[in-house]
């Protein structure tokens, strides 16, 4: 049998090197590290085809919530295919969008009445940068000047050309600068290397000086303020300090820019609150969802608005007030269905109290690397984590780009049963909200032995 499975692997790897092109993956090297090929799930561990278990330690890239194959939305998602697998929102409407439409509008911030579904976390960016552009247009008194959208620097927002034009993760998006539209940024609030004789205080000082002068300056123009509340994810886990938040709001309040929360990476339940802007007892005027939406188990999205946004859209068809944007698979039953699901296990299973039990954890655990000589920060907010790597801690001198530190370490957890996935030299820990403290044990156990076995092997 072992010899079956060793074989029937050997010629997967075959075949996917040979036809799969993989996201965000340099192929070179990935055909020849040879990647697990998962078979299937079960709980928090996932399984390849040769048999070996995997503890999830990255959540499946930050989407999944309650572990896999899950009694409760498994049957959710069966009965809905009994019925039926998709039809279209175009012109027409369909049960579960609208079920968990309803129930969106009454978990989220307060003002946010009005869904808009779509596939993914970009394509909800995509529709609000859409959404915000036009509404400028359509509103009382509007300005076709509105042509702007304001960013935080390192921000990423998804790889469709707007969702890329309002980030700013040189590595991911330099090469399409070109087809980018334009935007104007203010400093990360967030990150242990400040300009040159600043403090930390100071560094702040000036992110907020900064904020308050670029949406100043150019309020005329800006169609809305785009930012990750709290957390910016692929940034590398940068944790805004309290308050930076609740203050964007009161600046784009009193300047008439509309606030378009990104909560596709940091939503459901892994700040520590359902919703990472309720921290800070903010509701943004347009609010994008993802990832964790359907628990992690299908590509659904959501973009939502206040009502004065969604007014400016109505009118005679004649008009041509209509928000001319939608998807084939917009408001898909079966992910509609799974996300219903997936939010009734939050009130069910507690999970909301399980991510504070975890977060504490963790906090208590990463105290073991304050020290350590090739860490040079830890940022954590909820079961959000980063560990940054640095050749040197004193002078926080980076290691080589070309010793892929982060990516060293993300072997060595594989080999000792555990799925990571850095950004760049920043380990990154994110387990599911759901995931139970012994399991969330055994991954800090062996993301600590990772990173030493990698780093002490470069520093030999």
């Amino acid at each position: 049998m072992h010899a079956q499975r060793t074989e029937q692997a050997a010629d997967l790897r075959r075949l996917d090197n040979t036809h799969v092109w993989h996201p965000f993956a340099p192929m070179t090297a990935y055909r020849e590290e040879g990647a697990p090929i998962i078979e299937r799930g079960e709980g928090f561990h996932l399984f390849d085809v040769e048999g070996r278990r995997y503890l999830d330690g990255i959540s499946s890239l930050w989407c999944n919530v309650h572990g896999h194959h899950v009694p409760e939305i498994d049957a959710a998602v069966r009965a809905q295919l009994d019925r039926v697998a998709h039809t279209t929102l175009l012109g027409l409407a369909s049960t579960p969008s609208i079920e968990l439409a309803q129930q969106l509008v009454e978990r989220t911030p307060r003002g946010l009445t009005k869904v808009f579904f779509s596939d993914s976390g970009a394509t909800a960016v995509e529709a609000a940068l859409k959404i915000a552009f036009q509404y400028h247009r359509q509103r009382p008194g509007g300005s076709d000047e509105r042509n702007l959208f304001a960013t935080v620097r390192g921000a990423y927002h998804g790889d469709t050309i707007g969702s890329v034009s309002v980030g700013s993760i040189e590595l991911f998006h330099r090469v399409y600068g070109k087809l980018l539209f334009e935007t104007v940024s203010v400093p990360s609030p967030s990150g242990f290397r400040f300009p040159l004789g600043m403090t930390q205080s100071d560094y702040y000082a000036h992110c907020l000086d900064e904020l308050e002068r670029v949406i100043s300056t150019h309020a005329r123009r800006l169609a809305a303020f785009v930012m990750e509340p709290l957390v910016q994810g692929a940034a590398g886990i940068l944790v805004h300090p309290p308050g930076y938040l609740s203050r964007v709001r009161q600046l784009t309040t009193d300047y008439g820019v509309p606030l378009i929360a990104d909560e596709v990476a940091v939503g459901f339940g892994r700040t520590g609150t359902l919703f990472a802007c309720e921290q800070e007892d903010v509701s943004p005027d347009i609010l994008c969802l993802g990832k964790g939406l359907t628990g992690g188990y299908l590509p659904v999205a959501a973009t939502l608005a206040t009502d004065e946004i969604f007014d400016a859209f109505l009118g005679d068809p004649s008009e041509g007030r209509t928000f001319f944007h939608g998807h084939t698979y917009t408001g898909n039953p079966l992910g509609c269905a799974a996300a219903i699901a997936s939010l009734a296990l939050f009130e069910k299973n507690r999970v909301l109290e399980n991510v504070a039990a975890s977060s504490k954890l963790l906090a208590g655990r990463l105290r073991q690397l304050a020290d350590h000589p090739h860490v040079a920060e830890v940022r954590q907010r909820g079961v959000m984590v980063g560990i940054e790597l640095v050749q040197d801690r004193m002078s926080g001198r980076p290691f080589d780009a070309r010793l892929r530190m982060g990516h060293q370490v993300t072997l060595a957890a594989r080999k000792r049963g555990v799925i990571l996935r850095p950004l760049g030299d920043v380990v990154v820990l994110m387990p599911a909200p759901a995931m139970p403290q012994e399991l969330v044990t055994t991954l800090c156990d062996v993301a600590f032995e990772a990173i030493n076995e990698a780093t002490r092997a470069a520093a030999n």
